[in-house]
């Protein structure tokens, strides 16, 4: 592909690259853990553009850096890179080439615009007021990624932190930016009814596990619509009921897997409070036992303030269509970097016909340099502004 380090290409020029990277990307996705080729990948483009990288030990991804000097603040731009174990059903040229894996989530096009992002600040190394840290993150899609990265200590030192997720829902040109609570805090559960299995022509020498368990589901019901305000949003689902090998026997348990999905961490506390009492109390009233075990996910999603109004500037500086997007209950690991630093994650029309994680799931690219110049003006425009 030829150096970049010290080359100002084109706007046509960077947008057939950014389509290359993506594509190749698309072609060769890889699940979560697994991004060893696309974190090769990674070094190999960065090298050609003369941005560094840093060493952080991370098993997969890339952490970068461009900027001059140790004075000024440090801003970090964050891209996830894995995919997911889907079978792709695009009939592209450049679909995936890897059995049952897919970029159904545009992760690959993340990755592709902030190398875009990254070119463009590489050409203006010299002008920048701090800083750029770029976050070429692994395993997103298993929420752990965003802390191991944490954990390796390459979000020491930074003032800010931006991220962004394709919407195909949004019309490529149109940015979604919403200061608070934007997407959900994605919480899960595994419970095992434990009963006493029998003939099925016998249940009451039995402990029905099923009946137990579909009480349950039914009385779980009733959290969001009476236990929380009508002003809160959240979800519990039930996503798999297992019980049972045969016809006329009644098993010995049931297991039940789901997801709770909340905004507000006082709704998130009620809905495992009273996700436990009804648990307690279904079991004391059929004679089960329970065994209930929780998966911990990434907190909701709460966007910085005045990173949102440097954005909204931003986009008019650019002649983009800044908009106010709806909150969504997807979980996103993000919001992990939010803990420690102020942040802000937004959403970038692509003008898809699928929506995120579906087999025919793809993406307009022409968002691509789009989306690149955005965060390349956004990034030193916050450099700037966190300077003064």
């Amino acid at each position: 592909m030829g150096h970049l380090a010290h080359t100002r290409i084109g706007a046509e020029e960077l947008a057939n690259r950014l389509v290359e990277y993506r594509r190749h990307l698309h072609q060769y996705p890889e699940l979560s853990g697994e991004e060893r080729k696309t974190t090769a990948k990674l070094l190999e483009w960065l090298s050609e553009a003369g941005i560094q990288t840093v060493d952080y030990g991370l098993a997969t991804g890339v952490i970068a850096e461009i900027g001059k000097g140790n004075s000024g603040p440090i801003i970090a731009l964050r891209a996830d890179i894995d995919a997911l174990p889907i079978q792709e059903e695009t009939g592209f040229p450049y679909a995936s080439r890897n059995q049952g894996k897919m970029h159904a989530c545009g992760h690959d096009f993340h990755t592709a615009a902030l190398l875009g992002a990254a070119i463009l600040l590489k050409n203006k190394e010299s002008e920048l007021q701090g800083k750029v840290r770029l976050i070429f993150q692994p395993t997103e899609e298993k929420a752990v990624g965003a802390l191991q990265v944490i954990e390796s200590g390459a979000l020491e030192g930074v003032k800010a932190i931006l991220g962004l997720h394709n919407k195909p829902d949004l019309p490529v040109g149109a940015i979604g930016i919403k200061e608070g609570p934007l997407m959900a805090a994605a919480d899960g559960f595994v419970l095992e009814v434990k009963g006493q299995g029998t003939h099925a022509a016998v249940p009451e020498v039995g402990v029905d596990p099923i009946v137990a368990a579909s009480q349950i589901v039914t009385s779980l019901q009733s959290i969001v619509s009476r236990n929380l305000s009508s002003l809160q949003q959240a979800v519990v689902s039930v996503t798999r009921f297992h019980s049972g090998t045969s016809w006329n026997v009644i098993p010995e348990n049931a297991v039940l897997d789901g997801t709770i999905r909340t905004f507000e961490e006082n709704a998130r506390a009620t809905v495992r409070e009273r996700f436990a009492q009804i648990v307690e109390g279904v079991a004391a009233a059929y004679q089960v036992k329970t065994q209930l075990r929780w998966i911990q996910g990434p907190p909701a999603v709460r966007n910085d303030n005045r990173l949102a109004e440097l954005a909204r500037e931003t986009t008019a500086a650019l002649g983009l269509t800044a908009v106010e997007p709806a909150q969504s209950l997807a979980g996103e690991d993000f919001a992990y970097y939010q803990q420690k630093v102020p942040g802000l994650f937004l959403f970038v029309g692509t003008s898809g016909s699928r929506e995120w994680h579906h087999p025919a799931f793809d993406l307009d690219e022409r968002a691509l340099p789009i989306t690149a110049e955005f965060l390349a003006e956004l990034a030193e425009l916050a450099l700037r502004a966190l300077s003064e």
